[in-house]
């Protein structure tokens, strides 16, 4: 199916724009409220009529041509066979209902063991900082319907990352900061790890390392089931940050965690191996100084013999790669990769050649390509070549010998599936050429089949069942007809995706939404809203579903507001290493300039659209690039509204921005003028300050600190804190609706129904 919007070039200085789509501007009145065409708050956040079906969790069966599903509501446990589509109900929901209870239990995750025969049952689960990962744990027979709860039932609640054993006979997991093992004959429990602590984590993350490495499931079972690898934290010494409630009663709450900002001290992170009956941990001898240093892989080889260790300086210009004698805990290097400006952390362990090498990721070509690496250190062969890049490794064929991987040559707004040998050659793509977008799999251990979803900006996500590699679609698992019948009753603004050129030649990618029936020669023009990220890791422009989120800015559009957005230079696209790197120790500086200049680009071209009515917004790194945009550009901007921002880049952790910045110490300048802060007193137009209190990621105290300068300088703005809601600001009754009826208040009143330029 193709996109249907268009793509367009946009050019500044002497050139005329392209992009039009001559139609009547409008403006909501009370009768919208209830008109069928027109999108709401209510309708897209209260009642949730546009957030579509979604496909739930499954588990690949390694043993037959199934996948597995759970639900507590509809079937319990059940298989379904790949080429019939017939499903078997092994567990009904019934018998999820615990001794003594009248509910089954909600299945929050699940996992099975090797031979299937046993179900873990993850409930009851709780947010652990950004993500649910503490809850209790049920051990389901299939064949018995047996049901039993693990871990000592002290206290709900308190267990994370249980797994099975290899052998299907015991379940690990951690609770408290220590690692424990139970047999799931005698349920007894063996504790490993007795040094736990507020201070000393076994088997998880601290704060920094869970959020920034994605280091959570701390712990790895040998392939014997004999021993357990583990990551230990010691936050001795760490910052403490400290978030208070003032919500939950009288008195004040009290949050406090290790948090280590900008050039402060990390934790202490070292990799030990403990025999899981119980007895003394072997640490691995990795060089350097623990608190230094990264460790944000380590997995057992096939055989068991070793461990697979990636160690980061850092700075992260440095990955060394070596191998472990889990006896002895000596280590031999492999290889070393290196990056003059930083190192992503995209190499989970990926076996080949029948666990002789692994399949490595680099950008030493100067675009990301995959890398056979052999274990001896010898061998380091490409397997994908050409000046595109890789954006992900989607399987590894190790017995067909194919590499399956994301990449989109042709256009850095879109994602398909391709496959190459992995003795290199030509690539071939297997997503269907006649579906522009973004395709995303989840493929069977076999590589035999995928679960394919596929969406635009513009339709909804279709999820399939699909054969490889011919990639013939089996059944449709998720059609979302019923969205698509709501889409096409709206009043549908016009959608465009751009090519803007800026000084240097530069070419950035963008898209721009239009009201219904715009009227390009109409006497007042129309305002102009830019949705903005900007930072690595984030990418605005793809040619993807935005999700109830992106319809709201089709309700703006439909309000008499065109709304775009712009990615510029180092935001995490296919467009190359020069592309993303072209940032560092320059965040905060480069960005707003190349967003600036291509908004200027875009008035030049738009001659409906009206300069003096320009806005911006974004979230987290989007609001401090939209901080940058108003006081730093306040001739071009007249409205911001500024999310979860970090006003100040010295108060985030010390991972990420050391990342991309350096040593305060050695980028002093540059994490002064690349922070908003330090431009609040040029803030002339209308800035709107949103952040939850209780916001562990990117804390509400830098709100504060820029709102003491704003005061400071006799600026005028709004701000709106959400008591102790986190960084996602969606906890608690109401608040999502409430959060986005703000916004759009503020634009109405400051942008969409201010005074307008005439022609």
């Amino acid at each position: 199916m193709h996109s249907p919007h268009r793509t367009w070039i946009i050019r500044t200085g002497r050139f005329a724009s392209l992009c039009f789509a001559g139609m009547l501007g409008w403006t909501l009145t009370a009768a919208a409220a209830t008109d069928p065409a027109m999108l709401t708050i209510e309708r897209l956040f209260n009642d949730k009529e546009f957030d579509g079906e979604k496909f739930g969790e499954i588990r690949w069966s390694k043993l037959s041509s199934t996948y597995f599903t759970f639900s507590s509501e509809a079937g319990g446990l059940i298989q379904t066979d790949l080429r019939t589509g017939e499903g078997t109900a092994l567990v009904p929901a019934a018998a999820l209902v615990p001794e003594g209870e009248k509910v089954p239990l909600t299945v929050d995750g699940f996992e099975l063991s090797a031979d299937e025969a046993k179900v873990l049952i993850y409930t009851n689960s709780q947010r652990v900082w950004r993500h649910n990962t503490r809850g209790d744990y049920w051990l389901l027979d299939v064949a018995s319907r047996e049901l039993k709860k693990l871990g000592d039932d002290a206290e709900p609640a308190t267990m994370m990352f249980a797994k099975f054993s290899p052998d299907g006979t015991r379940v690990a997991y951690v609770r408290a900061n220590n690692l424990h093992v139970q047999d799931l004959d005698t349920m007894a429990i063996t504790t490993l790890t007795t040094d736990g602590s507020a201070s000393l984590i076994n088997g998880t993350s601290d704060w920094a390392n869970e959020e920034e490495l994605g280091i959570r499931d701390g712990y790895r079972w040998s392939p014997d089931g004999h021993s357990i690898a583990f990551w230990q934290f010691d936050t001795t010494g760490v910052t403490q940050f400290h978030l208070l409630n003032n919500t939950v009663s009288k008195s004040q709450e009290i949050i406090s965690f290790p948090y280590p900002k900008v050039g402060e001290t990390n934790s202490a992170t070292r990799l030990g191996v403990i025999p899981a009956k119980g007895g003394d941990t072997t640490w691995l001898k990795i060089p350097g100084d623990p608190r230094a240093h990264y460790l944000p892989h380590v997995e057992w080889t096939p055989d068991g013999s070793r461990l697979l260790v990636q160690q980061f300086n850092r700075l992260q210009t440095e990955n060394r790669l070596m191998l472990a004698n889990p006896e002895t805990g000596e280590v031999t290097p492999v290889l070393t990769e290196s990056d003059d400006a930083w190192l992503e952390n995209d190499n989970p362990v990926r076996w080949g050649n029948e666990g002789k090498a692994i399949v490595w990721l680099s950008e030493r070509s100067g675009w990301r390509h995959a890398y056979l690496a052999s274990l001896d250190g010898q061998s380091f062969s490409p397997i994908t070549e050409g000046d595109s890049d890789v954006i992900a490794i989607e399987a590894v064929d190790a017995d067909g010998g194919w590499l399956y991987y994301a990449a989109s040559p042709e256009s850095a707004t879109q994602r398909h599936l391709y496959r190459t040998r992995m003795e290199g050659g030509t690539s071939e793509r297997l997503s269907p050429e006649a579906q522009a977008g973004w395709h995303s799999y989840d493929i069977s251990a076999d590589t035999k089949w995928a679960v394919h979803t596929y969406s635009s900006f513009t339709s909804p996500p279709v999820v399939e069942l699909v054969s490889l590699p011919d990639h013939r679609v089996v059944r449709v698992l998720v059609s979302n007809e019923e969205l698509r019948e709501k889409l096409a009753a709206l009043k549908r603004p016009a959608v465009d995706f751009l090519k803007v050129e800026i000084d240097g030649g530069l070419s950035l990618d963008a898209w721009c939404i239009k009201p219904p029936e715009m009227d390009e020669a109409a006497v007042s023009k129309y305002p102009v809203l830019v949705h903005v990220y900007g930072e690595p890791h984030g990418q605005t422009v793809k040619d993807a579903w935005p999700g109830s989120r992106g319809l709201w800015h089709w309700m703006l559009a439909q309000q008499g507001c065109i709304v775009t957005s712009i990615d510029n230079r180092g935001t995490y696209v296919p467009r190359g290493r020069a592309w993303r790197k072209s940032v560092h120790r320059q965040i905060g500086i480069l960005a707003p300039q190349e967003q600036a200049a291509a908004v200027r680009g875009l008035l030049k071209s738009w001659p409906f659209a009206d300069p003096a009515r320009v806005g911006v917004w974004g979230w987290s790194g989007g609001g401090s690039m939209s901080l940058h945009a108003i006081f730093r550009y306040p001739d071009l901007y007249r409205t911001a509204i500024a999310v979860a921002p970090n006003a100040d880049q010295l108060l985030y952790d010390s991972i990420y921005q050391e990342r991309y910045m350096g040593l305060p110490g050695d980028n002093a300048e540059n994490y002064r003028i690349g922070s908003p802060i330090a431009h609040a007193d040029q803030l002339e137009g209308n800035l709107l300050l949103v952040h939850g209190t209780g916001d562990d990621n990117g804390h509400f105290q830098g709100t504060e600190m820029l709102m003491n300068k704003l005061i400071a300088h006799g600026k005028h703005f709004t701000v709106m804190p959400y008591p102790n809601r986190t960084h996602s600001i969606k906890e608690g009754p109401n608040t999502v609706p409430h959060f986005m009826g703000l916004l759009t208040r503020y634009l109405q009143e400051n942008l969409i129904n201010a005074a307008a330029k005439p022609n």
